[in-house]
């Protein structure tokens, strides 16, 4: 049981694809202290919790010390470098030959070449820190290869690519299955002088309908053939775990006639002589752990010295994120704005600053003629966005006062490309210029304004001459007096009005460096009358914008409301740039409005987890959530059971099955925003324990039948539970099935079996919520946090399990 702890040295998590991993697994204690971390959550009714590890380091080179300019990692030994953590489950050999090819592993972690099981060596090969050394000389070649006694059928083999032999003249490292016939082979082989890993079906030593592939150290470090009914895949992998198909052939026929061996080999034409290095062949790797360190506090014991690490999974990154803005802000923060006025200052501001994140200075309130006002944070701006906009009250279309700002030559080069404007507006009055941009000199000039018969229109100037308008198809007024939203996409050429694409036709020629922006008045004319709010604008040139806004509408008005569960919770992990949602199940409920900011992106996303009886989390095998619907949990099926354990196999004394009132609950009272206050009830689970409430809860449901349904979901699963396994504890090393108790993340079942005649049921069956484990040398502890599956048990039909009256007849919610 290897165990690999991996550094991303300089790396950014948040770009997990770009990291590049340095393995410090001998580095770490496994002997005595071992690597400890806890997941998910203590139980259903608990949030889940961010992961942990921790594990000793020693470092009596100083190579773990911060700010340490000797060490090989510096400078990027410091907080919050990437983590991932695994373990490598080596095969087992039995039975007799012919094996299957998975049968055959080699962790080369013992420093002597294990001669039975690589009868075939040839040229100069070593096991050198772990790892099998093979010298890449001139004119030799040298390798490591198994006896012929292997078979490829239905099987599959793999190892680590962990050094490439240098460029030079035709330096290459092979991994190959070899057929009886010399030179009918299948395998990978990497050329440093090209930098090409191919995929290839040699015969002859030849394969003309090779697969070349740029090589990466990051997304080719582990290697596998594979075969299975009748086709073989060629595969890679960062981390030896997710694999990606770069080549599938038709199985040649000598893949099932033949034995064949297996070899790792490297040479070179000429040059100086380096070396490949493969690891952990036949490796079944399992993550445990990804997220960030959170320090390196060094530690001294005389003279000897350690670093005792923690790290935290991906929650850590997102609970450090300050509150976030509105949903419609942050829906414009995604598209990363040239300047992002969101006009939500207080009354008591003068200036309106910009909050797109590239300096721009303020919106300065400036008067033409004589009279009007303008009074910031006097007017309720769009509905779901809770932010309060300016009034803009002029005496006239040339006397009042409007926004205005020189962004400075720093804005101007930017200018240069393809302009998009947005902005929410409310008038009654028709005539006026909502905002635009200008060069200094005026030659290039951008107006958004409402006509006088109340539609839009888009004036503009290339050359210095007066304005051009072109009309835009729109609603017959806009000077309704009501909320509206407006994209005008220069690149693309079409306005958007409300969300809805308005006109597809306009033809404004492209103006340069504009960089004086006007917001509810142009050039001390045309001075708004009413309110205008999320004033943008971008800058791009190699993609059209607008396409991407239209959704602005629906954020500032409804909030999104009405999006499902899944979606939402996408949405919101965008806004903390997570890309990877990996979502399971397919029942999700549509939620409420989010729209006003104040809160964190992590007290979001609960609302919705609890609103939802769902579960949210972060992977541990990559930088990326997980949200479990509730459906997930439905009715196992025996057969999506990851493991079977008898209770006497647990070895352990710690097994304690809770009959108590921690869960139970017979009256809940539920509301949503906007919606009925209703309470539940089980009358006969208060008649027998009491009343047990656990307050009045509020969920981001969209209907009252939705509330009184997650309600009764409640009760129903909690009026009366039944004794359950709460703690599950296994030595999971010593196990036949390590690599599916492995397998086991939260939702996942597993029965204990064959249980004391004093438990309620032969067998247990429990879903697991969370687990804490130490991994150790020749050792893997877990303890399994767990559920009864029965909670989540819904009525079907008919079904001799699932329809037994006054038992399991729990309606699906």
């Amino acid at each position: 049981m290897p165990l690999i702890v991996e550094m991303g040295w300089g790396g950014l998590v948040q770009y997990p694809d770009t990291i590049t991993w340095t393995d410090i697994s001998s580095y770490v204690d496994v002997s005595k202290r071992g690597v400890t971390i806890a997941r998910g959550a203590a139980d259903e009714l608990s949030e889940t919790q961010p992961g942990q590890a921790s594990l000793l380091l020693d470092n009596q080179d100083g190579r773990f010390t911060a700010g340490n300019a000797l060490s090989p990692y510096y400078p990027y030994v410091r907080r919050n470098a990437p983590i991932r953590i695994a373990v490598a489950v080596m095969p087992t050999q039995s039975g007799s030959a012919p094996y299957p090819l998975a049968m055959l592993g080699d962790d080369f972690d013992d420093g002597r070449i294990n001669t039975t099981l690589w009868a075939g060596n040839f040229g100069t090969v070593s096991e050198t820190g772990g790892r099998a050394r093979i010298n890449a000389a001139a004119g030799v070649s040298s390798g490591f290869q198994t006896a012929r006694q292997w078979k490829l059928q239905a099987s599959q083999t793999m190892a680590r690519l962990a050094t490439v032999p240098a460029g030079g003249t035709n330096a290459r490292t092979s991994f190959m299955v070899n057929a009886v016939t010399s030179g009918t082979r299948i395998g990978f082989e990497y050329n440093a002088t090209t930098g090409k890993l191919s995929c290839k079906s040699d015969v002859a030593f030849a394969d003309g309908a090779a697969v070349a592939l740029t090589y990466s150290p990051i997304s080719h470090a582990w290697l596998r053939i594979r075969e299975t009914s009748g086709t073989v895949y060629w595969e890679t992998s960062g981390d030896g775990f997710g694999w990606t198909v770069r080549r599938s052939l038709a199985t040649p026929a000598w893949v099932a006639a033949d034995q064949v061996n297996l070899s790792i080999a490297a040479t070179r034409d000429s040059g100086t002589t380096d070396f490949a290095e493969y690891d952990l062949v036949g490796a079944e790797v399992r993550p445990r752990f990804w997220g960030m360190v959170n320090e390196f506090p060094v530690g001294f014991e005389g003279l000897a010295s350690t670093v005792m690490i923690t790290a935290t999974d991906l929650f850590k990154r997102l609970n450090r994120r300050p509150a976030l803005r509105s949903m419609l802000g942050e829906e414009i923060l995604t598209l990363t704005p040239m300047v992002y006025y969101p006009l939500s200052e207080d009354s008591t501001s003068v200036t309106a600053g910009d909050v797109g994140g590239n300096g721009a200075p303020s919106l300065a309130i400036t008067q033409a003629g004589v009279g009007g006002t303008l009074a910031l944070g006097s007017a309720d701006g769009p509905p779901e966005t809770g932010e309060q906009v300016p009034v803009f009250t002029p005496s006239t279309a040339t006397a009042g006062k409007w926004l205005m700002a020189d962004l400075g030559p720093q804005f101007e080069d930017t200018t240069v490309n393809y302009l998009c404007f947005e902005a929410f507006f409310k008038t009654t009055t028709t005539g006026r210029a909502i905002m635009g941009v200008h060069s200094t000199d005026l030659v290039g000039q951008h107006v958004l304004s409402i006509a006088a018969g109340g539609t839009l229109q888009i004036e503009w100037s290339s050359d210095g001459s007066p304005l051009t308008v072109e009309a835009v198809t729109s609603p017959a007024t806009l000077a309704d007096g009501n909320w509206h939203h407006v994209v005008y996409d220069q690149r693309e050429g079409k306005v958007w009005i409300d969300g809805v694409l308005t006109d597809s036709a306009l033809a404004v020629p492209r103006c340069f460096y504009q960089r004086v922006v006007h917001v509810g008045g142009y050039r001390g004319t045309r001075l708004w009358n009413g309110s205008i709010g999320h004033a943008v604008v971008y800058a791009t040139d190699t993609y059209s914008v607008g396409p991407l806004i239209t959704g602005h509408y629906s954020a500032g008005m409804t909030g999104f409301a009405g999006e499902d569960a899944d979606v939402r919770i996408e949405r919101l992990a965008s806004y903390a740039q997570v890309a990877s949602v990996t979502v399971w199940g397919s029942t999700f409920d549509p939620i409420a409005s989010q729209g006003p900011g104040g809160s964190a992106v992590v007290a979001r996303m609960r609302e919705v987890e609890s609103t939802e009886s769902a579960r949210l989390f972060a992977e541990r095998d990559y930088y990326g959530l997980a949200f479990q619907s509730r459906d997930l949990r439905y009715n196992p099926n025996p057969a999506s059971e990851v493991f079977t354990i008898a209770y006497a196999d647990l070895e352990t004394n710690s097994v304690e099955l809770a009959d108590d009132d921690q869960k139970l609950v017979n009256s809940i009272e539920a509301s949503r925003p906007g919606g009925a206050t209703q309470k539940v009830t089980a009358p006969s689970s208060i008649l027998a324990f009491g009343i047990y409430d656990p307050g009045s809860i509020s969920i981001l449901k969209t209907s009252d039948n939705s509330v009184l349904d997650a309600a009764y979901w409640r009760v129903s699963r909690y009026a009366n539970p039944s004794p359950e396994l709460r703690e599950v504890p296994i030595e999971a090393y010593t196990m036949s099935t390590y690599l599916d108790i492995l397998d086991a993340d939260i939702s996942s079942y597993f029965s204990v079996t064959s249980m004391p005649s004093q438990a309620p049921a032969s067998s247990m069956r429990v879903t697991v919520e969370g687990y804490t484990e130490t991994i150790k040398e020749k050792s893997h502890l877990i303890q399994f946090h767990t559920s009864a599956t029965n909670n989540d048990s819904v009525w079907v039909l008919d079904d001799p399990t699932y329809s037994v009256l006054d038992s399991t007849t729990r309606l699906a919610y």
